[in-house]
């Protein structure tokens, strides 16, 4: 089958799907498909990409869970007063807006979120069931969708909010370890219940959080087993980016980092939830992960700051100062400021990503995408955090299977 198969419909569905991640993805969509918007920020919308056979915008039909109780219209008058949406646009798109509405279902609430306000009673209520319960409702969702709608397939995305961060836990080294728990009826993490109640019914998985998701070794073999491409984690969009890429220049010149600081302050619910220091700890850690690696100096001082603050919103504020020496023991400075939309800048990724995990799927392509690496600050498969050796890889790639 190719992606222009003109009976081809591709289920996207979105975890936190009322967050302002998900909505950026909704309405943006729906401003491609109407010819609203132009594809800026799409990877995949650029040369040498147009020689693969990717899905087009107007085949995806989107659906999702979420936990909290606001419609996705009050998240995207949100946006609009905030002035990441514009008004026209989410006039434009309020029946797509309402049929994704229509599609959505009360997800799993991690154990370290209960205390949260505006929760969903009904997503309380799976909270009490047992882990295995939760995973057959998660997956009768998934399957309701896809019959409903006559889908091929479906690609989960998960879009929500960061989780507390936790040690690696025994029965996550093994496929074998992790389902016996499962039986026992121990507790997981929320993401590692979605990402296995997806691999396991035969939907490749994407894990746009630091969360666990997929990346344990568990489920990479689960994805293995069912012959499945998945991809995460923690997308790259603002601050790491610009890391990723500067860092190799001071590696490249021989310049020393003595300290890089980083500062960071934002608004929103995933403000409001990385106040928490467990889930700002998961944070921190994927921010902080490249930018040692990169720089390849256990004595280089690095330090990620996070902080909320409300009145922000959407928008990010993200400052950094690196502190070099030169020759000659000259000791210099550089300093950067980014100001952006975490949102806005997110969700073309995750279109983009879709697309790339769709089309791996239906090349028959197992196990995480390499390929994909440059999207995300914690790359499953490892390797380099060079943006440009990353992206290097990726238009490799895309040769290499226009050539086919």
């Amino acid at each position: 089958m190719t992606a222009n198969d003109e009976n081809a419909r591709i289920g996207l569905w979105l975890i936190g799907a009322r967050g302002a991640v998900a909505t950026c993805t909704v309405y943006g969509l729906a401003g491609l498909v109407d010819g609203l918007l132009e594809p800026v920020g799409l990877v995949t919308a650029r040369e040498p990409f147009h020689g693969l056979d990717l899905a087009n915008f107007d085949q995806f039909v989107l659906g999702g869970h979420d936990i909290c109780r606001r419609s996705v219209t009050r998240s995207a008058g949100e946006l609009v007063a905030n002035g990441i949406l514009k008004p026209e646009l989410v006039t434009s798109a309020s029946a797509r807006a309402s049929a994704f509405e229509a599609n959505l279902r009360p997800g799993v609430i991690d154990d370290a979120d209960v205390g949260f306000a505006d929760l969903d009673s009904e997503a309380q209520r799976l909270s009490g069931l047992a882990p295995l319960e939760r995973i057959a409702k998660l997956r009768a969702d998934f399957d309701e969708f896809e019959e409903r709608h006559g889908l091929s397939r479906t690609i989960v995305v998960n879009v929500a909010s960061t989780e507390a961060a936790r040690e690696p836990r025994g029965e996550w080294q093994s496929l074998e370890l992790f389902e016996s728990a499962l039986q026992a009826g121990e507790s997981q993490p929320a993401s590692t219940l979605y990402a296995y109640a997806a691999l396991a019914s035969g939907r490749p998985y994407v894990n746009f959080t630091p969360s666990a998701g997929a990346t344990i070794p568990a489920l990479q073999e689960l994805a293995l087993r069912s012959k499945l491409p998945h991809c995460g984690s923690d997308g790259k969009t603002g601050e790491t980016l610009v890391k990723t890429v500067l860092a190799p220049l001071f590696v490249g010149r021989n310049l020393r980092v003595l300290a890089w600081q980083g500062y960071n302050i934002l608004g929103n619910r995933d403000g409001e939830v990385l106040a928490d220091p467990l889930h700002r700890q998961a944070k921190v850690q994927s921010k902080n992960e490249a930018l040692k690696k990169l720089l390849g100096d256990p004595d280089a001082h690095t330090h990620v700051g996070i902080d909320y603050v409300p009145s922000l919103a959407d928008w990010k504020t993200a400052w950094d100062f690196i502190h070099f020496e030169g020759f000659l023991g000259a000791k210099m400075s550089l300093q950067f400021t980014w100001m952006g939309s975490d949102s806005a800048l997110a969700a073309p990724l995750v279109l983009d990503l879709v697309r790339l995990t769709e089309f791996a799927a239906r090349q028959g392509e197992v196990g995480a995408l390499k390929q994909v690496a440059s999207f995300f600050k914690s790359p499953i498969t490892g390797g380099t955090h060079d943006f440009h050796e990353q992206m290097r890889e990726l238009l490799v790639y895309v040769d290499r299977k226009r050539r086919r």
